[in-house]
């Protein structure tokens, strides 16, 4: 099972990332645990300077922005 974090304040592109990785993991049959991370000081601790962040298995694999559909794929099949 993955354990994928989307860092992020709640803004709507946090809001976004966390629902992509959420239907992409659903359509290709990935079992993840999702969990998305409001609490600033925890978002710092990972370096994250612009959200949404994302962090698959312990490792900070995004920063800034919506990521493509082609990195969401790769994060899932790792």
């Amino acid at each position: 099972m993955k354990q994928i974090k989307v860092l992020g304040t709640g803004c709507r592109n946090c809001q976004t990332v966390y629902e992509l990785v959420r239907l992409a993991a659903e359509k290709k049959g990935v079992e993840v645990e999702l969990e998305k991370v409001e609490d600033m000081a925890e978002i710092m601790a990972w370096g994250v300077m612009s959200t949404p962040g994302v962090v698959v298995d312990g490792e900070l694999v995004h920063a800034g922005g919506i990521p493509g559909p082609d990195d969401i794929e790769e994060w899932l099949e790792e």
